[in-house]
């Protein structure tokens, strides 16, 4: 239902108060939220919100219970639709198939196969986490990895989401790697995805960049813009001199703003750009110098 001029609250909770078993909330119209303040949860512009249901839920004393609450004849614009029974959990599989980045490095759910005896395959259940390399922000930092000669290197995965580009830099060669996010459900993703991936003995995680010790042959931070800017000076000495930074979740219009920030620290090479769902999305990748 599109919530219109109805608050969110007061409908989600009469929602939950007829049985929803979930609700969430959607955009209707097309004004996407990229970057939100920390600590910030708002909502777009044009709102729908979404009920999930049992089929035995009272539906008609919802809607009465609705239009009584905000003393309003009709309900805003909406639909009852029937959903099939079947495993929810599992549905992102069927959107997610095997995923090549670079020349070797191979992203996979499950357990489909790759014909390819060359690859090097990192095997994927993000969870509740971000990260399944289907974002250009997400797969502009794996084909950067699959360039870099890893072999016995250390890195440092700021942000890391699900955990997939910690795990592929062990894969490609990576002696140690550091998963760092401040999301719980993050760090359950990636420590679940590295013993999946036989590396588990080989990744820590941490909630807080505190709680890191030392520099990193290979750091990368995909996150968003203002954190990256906020952070520069935190994020760049991570990084060892003459060793290698990479940062995503940059759009094509924040470029300048993030380069100025770690302009005291770090050499870059040319912008790498791809386009995402109406918006050009950006990596920067350079090495440290001696600042």
């Amino acid at each position: 239902m599109d919530l219109e001029t109805l608050n969110p609250d007061r409908v989600e909770e009469i929602l939950l108060r007829h049985g929803a078993h979930s609700v969430t909330y959607s955009d209707a119209g097309d004004r996407p939220l990229l970057e939100p303040a920390p600590g910030d949860t708002p909502l777009w512009q044009d709102t729908r919100i979404t009920g999930l249901f049992s089929t035995d839920a009272d539906l008609g004393a919802l809607e009465k219970d609705i239009l009584r609450s905000f003393d309003i004849a009709e309900l805003p614009e909406h639909e009852v639709s029937d959903l099939e029974d079947r495993p929810w959990e599992r549905e992102w599989l069927r959107d997610f198939g095997p995923m090549r980045f670079g020349d070797r490095l191979w992203v996979c759910p499950g357990d489909s196969h790759v014909e390819d005896k060359h690859a090097v395959v990192v095997r994927l259940d993000p969870g509740l986490a971000f990260g399944t390399g289907t974002h250009a922000t997400t797969a502009l930092c794996l084909e950067w990895l699959d360039g870099l000669p890893l072999e016995g290197k250390t890195m440092l995965d700021y942000g890391c989401g699900s955990g997939i580009l910690a795990i592929a830099a062990l894969r490609l060669g990576c002696a140690h790697a550091v998963a760092m996010d401040i999301d719980h459900q993050a760090i359950l993703a990636t420590r679940d995805n590295a013993i999946a991936n036989d590396v588990g003995d080989r990744l820590v995680t941490s909630l807080n960049l505190d709680g890191v010790d030392g520099q990193f042959d290979v750091v990368v931070a995909n996150i968003l813009a203002a954190p990256l800017v906020e952070l520069a000076e935190s994020i760049a000495g991570r990084v060892r001199t003459g060793c290698s930074l990479a940062l995503s979740g940059i759009l094509s219009g924040q470029v300048g703003e993030v380069l100025e920030a770690y302009q005291p620290w770090i050499e870059f090479d040319a912008p790498v750009e791809r386009e995402h769902g109406g918006q050009t999305w950006v990596r920067l990748s350079g090495r440290r110098t001696g600042g």
